[in-house]
C-alpha cells in the first residue's frame, strides 16, 4: 500500500499558544518518528498572528542547519470572527506563514457557525481542520479554492471524521490526517496515522492518497 514510513504533520502547536514542547522538541519528537515534514500552527488571532510567524520563521532557520526535515511555517486562525478569516489569512500569508489553518466547525468546541464557510471561501486558507457537519456549499466552495480537509487523530474532534470522509468523496476533496498536537504524547507514527485513515472508513488508495500524495501536493504548493 505505502511503501514507506514518510509522515507528514501540517497541524501542530507549542508554547507560544496551548503546546507543551518548545519547537526544538516538537520537531526533534517528529523526527524520531520519521516525519518528513511538519507544520507548527499556533492558535493565532489579530493580537498575535504577527509574533507566531516571526518566531516559527526564527526557529525554522536555525533547525534547518542541522536536520533533515522540512519545518513548515504557519498558523491556525482559532474562534475569530468568521468574517474576519479570509482577511486575516491573507494578512498570515502577506507576513510569511507558509500555510493558514482554520479552526472548523468541530462538534466539541463552541465554534461560531459561518466559521467553514469564509474559511471555504479564502484563497488563503490551505487546511480546514477538524470542520464538523460541513454542508454542501462549503464543501463546493472547499474544492474550488484547493483547500485540504483534515482527518485528525485528536479526540474529541474526530469523532466526526466519517462524516468529513463522505463530504471529501462527494466534492473530491483531498484530506489530510493531522494531529493538532498539543503535547508529546500527540505525535503519531506512519502505522498509527493508517489506522487513523482505515478507522473512518478509508480505502487502501485514498489512505495512500491521504498519507503521501496530498502531503507532496501541499508542499508543493508552499514550494
Amino acid at each position: 500500500m505505502i511503501g514507506d514510513k514518510m509522515r507528514f504533520d501540517f497541524h501542530t502547536h507549542t508554547v507560544f499558544s496551548d503546546g507543551e514542547l518548545i519547537p526544538s522538541e516538537l520537531v526533534r519528537r517528529a523526527i524520531v518518528l520519521e516525519h518528513k515534514a511538519i507544520a507548527i500552527t499556533d492558535h493565532a488571532d489579530a493580537s498575535n498572528y504577527k509574533e507566531l510567524i516571526e518566531k516559527t520563521i526564527l526557529a525554522k532557520e536555525e533547525l534547518k542547519k542541522y536536520w533533515d526535515i522540512e519545518v513548515i511555517v504557519g498558523v491556525e486562525l482559532t474562534h475569530i470572527p468568521p468574517k474576519s478569516i479570509p482577511k486575516m489569512a491573507k494578512k498570515a500569508k502577506d507576513l510569511g506563514a507558509e500555510i493558514v489553518v482554520v479552526h472548523g466547525e468541530t462538534v466539541v468546541e463552541p465554534v461560531e457557525e459561518g466559521t467553514n464557510y469564509y474559511a471555504s471561501i479564502s484563497e488563503d486558507v490551505d487546511i480546514l481542520a477538524h470542520p464538523g457537519f460541513i454542508d454542501d456549499e462549503t464543501a463546493q466552495n472547499v474544492k474550488e479554492n484547493g483547500i485540504f480537509l483534515e482527518i485528525t487523530s485528536r479526540r474529541g474532534h474526530s469523532l466526526t471524521n466519517g462524516y468529513v470522509l463522505s463530504v471529501a468523496r462527494k466534492f473530491d476533496i483531498p484530506t489530510l490526517i493531522n494531529t493538532d498536537t498539543h503535547a508529546p504524547e500527540d505525535l503519531i507514527d506512519v502505522e498509527f496515522a493508517k489506522k487513523v485513515g482505515l478507522g473512518c472508513g478509508m480505502s487502501k488508495k485514498e489512505l495512500e492518497n491521504t498519507l503521501l500524495h496530498y502531503p507532496k501536493e501541499l508542499l508543493k504548493r508552499i514550494k
